[in-house]
């Protein structure tokens, strides 16, 4: 076989093998023709003339994500660095646009993010940013819509997803968030320590009610039982005196026996004499005796001075009368 036909036949089968291609999923595919806009290819298989038509490029249609590192400064003189992230895609219907109009859109995208975010955060303090970061990306996306659909891109979202101030001013930041927090567990700690001493108070108060009333229900039943005792003593022909000097010895010496039958006691009873009990006793009967007579003195002035007093009452309802109902002297 001549080979000048073997080699016109391999050249044939080359160039009809270079009249197909196949464009891959969520790609598009520009054929210019001899240097002009011919037609767009989407995915599967494609058919172009060979040497005539040619591939000018790609596009991606699948939604792309850009980071752009932003360094700007708030109203209150704070530098801080902020991290936007903006998510677009190709326009399906405009990817003649997107691949003739615009040569390279992250550059583009990346002016447009920086323009907005140096005329939106000198706006606000510092602490505004963190507070209205959706309005920042909110107004990043409005602009960059506006800007990049002319060029045949669609822009899906736009996130604030990093706020990142100096390191002297995230320490200020965290000793005030301490400082604060500890200011409110001082008054929470303060708050319970005024319960705390409240309730003591109460607690203390209800004991001391409490034994006060067992006090004065003791010291009334020890009336009732030496009242009782000395009616049986006077029974039996025992005078009251006898009887109560018979009850003061006897609780005298109950009491020195309660003290001794506690080992570790150190309690001294004063006077401790044997005359002890009867000079209790004298000392008893004397003061009942002086209260009896101040007693009947004040009941004798106060019968005087009603006598008195009534005297008086019926010498002026016998005088006579005036005209004008005055008494006459």
């Amino acid at each position: 076989m001549n080979p000048f036909f073997i080699a016109f036949l391999v050249f044939g089968l080359f160039i009809l093998l270079s009249s197909f291609f196949t464009v891959k999923q969520q790609t598009a595919v520009v054929i210019e023709r001899f240097g002009k806009f011919l037609g767009i290819r989407h995915s599967g298989l494609q058919l172009k003339l060979p040497i005539i038509d040619r591939i000018a490029g790609k596009i991606n249609l699948k939604i792309q994500q850009l980071d752009v590192i932003i360094e700007t400064k708030t109203q209150d003189n704070v530098f801080v660095k902020l991290k936007v992230s903006v998510q677009f895609m190709v326009i399906k219907d405009n990817v003649y646009d997107a691949f003739y109009k615009l040569e390279y859109p992250h550059d583009q995208v990346t002016a447009y993010v920086f323009d907005v975010v140096r005329a939106e955060v000198p706006k606000l303090k510092l602490d505004d940013v963190f507070e209205r970061k959706d309005d920042i990306a909110i107004a990043v996306k409005r602009e960059l819509n506006e800007a990049m659909t002319t060029y045949g891109y669609d822009i899906i979202n736009t996130l604030i997803t990093d706020i990142d101030p100096d390191i002297q001013v995230k320490n200020a930041m965290n000793r005030i968030n301490a400082a604060d927090r500890e200011k409110t567990a001082a008054e929470f700690e303060g708050e319970a320590e005024r319960i705390r001493i409240v309730a003591k108070a109460r607690a203390e108060a209800e004991s001391k009610r409490l034994q006060g009333q067992g006090i004065a229900d003791q010291r009334r039943e020890i009336a009732r039982g030496l009242v009782e005792s000395v009616d049986a003593l006077n029974q039996v022909g025992i005078s009251s005196q006898e009887a109560s000097a018979l009850i003061v010895v006897t609780q005298h010496y109950d009491t020195l026996q309660a003290i001794g039958a506690d080992a570790n006691s150190n309690l001294i009873l004063l006077p401790n004499s044997p005359q002890a009990g009867s000079d209790m006793l004298n000392n008893m009967v004397a003061s009942f005796s002086a209260s009896q007579q101040v007693g009947e003195m004040m009941k004798k002035g106060s019968k005087t001075k009603n006598l008195k007093s009534g005297h008086h009452t019926t010498h002026a309802s016998d005088s006579k009368l005036d005209e004008e109902g005055n008494p006459i002297v």
